[in-house]
């Protein structure tokens, strides 16, 4: 897209923005310490100083895999108190922060999302992509760069000959200036009188690294920027689909009313660690579920596996993740007893599909898991074991 093209869209126009996803993803953990860095910022459909349109409803649902990404659906129900209007609605996406990959994309399109769709009253709807400067909580306009000028980390040296602080900024050497640039994906949002439907959905990775297995980090925030100044009618869902997950969100976010497990297996808890307060989900093929009318959220989002609750127990086994990214070397281990571990290993996976063990020292061992889910009509079948777990059952590491 050419620059006179984006500059002629939002002549005399501002964008009213911007979106409430905060994507995250750190590296795989290194050895020499806990440093993360960051793959994917975003925002969902939520403008600034809207004063006609009313967030009447919400439905969040967000879905985690094993295979290192999630999904979003979102979908709303805005009513639009005035005349008819046509507001520009963008998806903001922050530049990857990631200092070993020099990942820059001169086309706007973010490397780490895709399958993004975005629906308004049952229309389909196109977007364009650019390249944008960053203005966090500011008023959000996309101020489109000259890529011409500013060059990304891998494409410059400083004056000092070093390189950019990390790959999420851009230079420009006449100025001898850095920015936080992101990748914006906008449209066209045509509002009629009354009731309208926004329905968006896209793939991206989740965050990982030491002491985390994954991480979603999402922006509740934004939805105070509407007329109402609040979500009507909120509804939250996380998903396990076909596979097991152990993770936690923040009680202090969701007062008021309780999670439940709409569907499949899965518990529910409040745990403290230090003095916060934590709810605590184990799902197995299941989603969990939370609902409130006049919501006006306090802070934002973050749905993180589950490990960091009970670091300090160093059991093995206290808490189990499917996906590759789960490595029972790097904590949770039990020293000094290596054939016991091996077999506790072995027996993880099928443990996650809540296998009742004869043996009766296994049994009591995964007894004591909270996230353990006793199912006496599962028979051992391997057939929906990942590659990982099939090298962990073969070999115990």
């Amino acid at each position: 897209m050419k620059m006179n093209d984006f500059k002629e869209i939002f002549a005399g126009r501002k964008l009213l923005c911007c979106i409430s996803i905060l994507l995250a993803a750190l590296l795989p953990y290194a050895a020499q310490g806990n440093d993360g860095v960051f793959y994917v910022n975003g925002n969902h459909l939520v403008p600034i100083q809207e004063t006609d349109i009313a967030l009447a409803k919400e439905v969040l649902s967000i879905r985690l895999f094993d295979d290192g990404y999630a999904e979003v659906d979102v979908q709303y129900e805005l009513m639009n108190n005035g005349p008819a209007k046509t507001v520009t609605m963008g998806f903001e996406a922050e530049a990857p922060y990631n200092d070993s990959e020099a990942v820059f994309s001169r086309d706007g399109i973010h490397p780490y999302i895709s399958n993004f769709t975005v629906e308004m009253n049952h229309e389909r709807l196109t977007y364009l992509n650019a390249v944008v400067k960053t203005k966090y909580d500011e008023a959000c306009e996309f101020i489109p760069l000259d890529l011409d000028r500013w060059k990304s980390y891998g494409e410059v040296k400083m004056r000092n000959g070093d390189d950019l602080p990390h790959n999420a900024m851009l230079y420009d050497a006449k100025k001898d200036s850095l920015i936080d640039f992101a990748y914006a994906y906008y449209f066209i949002a045509r509002f009629n009188p009354g009731l309208n439907t926004v329905h968006h959905t896209y793939r991206y990775r989740m965050s990982y690294g030491v002491g985390r297995t994954f991480e979603v980090p999402y922006w509740l925030l934004p939805a105070l920027r509407w007329a109402n100044r609040q979500i009507d009618d909120f509804t939250l869902r996380i998903t396990a689909p076909n596979t097991a997950k152990h993770f936690f969100v923040a009680d202090s976010l969701f007062a008021g009313s309780e999670f439940v497990v709409a569907e499949g297996t899965g518990k529910i808890k409040k745990t403290r660690n230090f003095e916060d307060l934590y709810i605590e989900t184990a799902l197995r093929n299941g989603t969990v579920e939370w609902h409130a009318t006049n919501f006006r959220p306090k802070g934002n989002m973050t749905i993180q596996s589950a490990e960091r609750l009970h670091y300090d127990d160093f059991v093995l086994g206290t808490f189990y993740d499917r996906s590759d990214r789960y490595q029972p070397g790097a904590y949770l281990t039990e020293p000094g007893k290596t054939e016991e571990r091996r077999r506790i290993l072995q027996n993880l996976p099928y443990a996650s599909r809540g296998f009742v063990f004869k043996d009766r020292k296994l049994r009591r061992y995964f007894e004591k898991f909270w996230w353990y889910m006793p199912d006496p009509a599962w028979q051992p079948d391997t057939a929906d074991f990942t590659p990982r777990e099939r090298k962990l059952i073969q070999e115990g590491e």
